[in-house]
């Protein structure tokens, strides 16, 4: 039986972590075939598989999913 991964996260390198507002994206990619995507101030966490992930990238650096004010 395998346990669950154990997921090492980085943080984002444009996060600007605040002690006042703690939230950040965290990403783990040493699991093989597994991204996944963390809240520093939540814990929630998401997984995606590499694929699901090499196809999202693009779209968030063209700023395809950023919200609007």
């Amino acid at each position: 039986m395998t346990g669950t991964p154990e997921f090492e996260f980085r943080t984002s390198s444009t996060c600007q972590y605040n002690n006042n507002d703690p939230r950040c994206v965290q990403v783990a990619t040493n699991v093989p075939g597994i991204v996944a995507v963390r809240n520093s101030g939540t814990g929630a966490t998401v997984e995606f598989t590499a694929e699901e992930w090499a196809d999202f990238l693009p779209g968030a650096k063209l700023g395809e999913f950023d919200l609007s004010a």
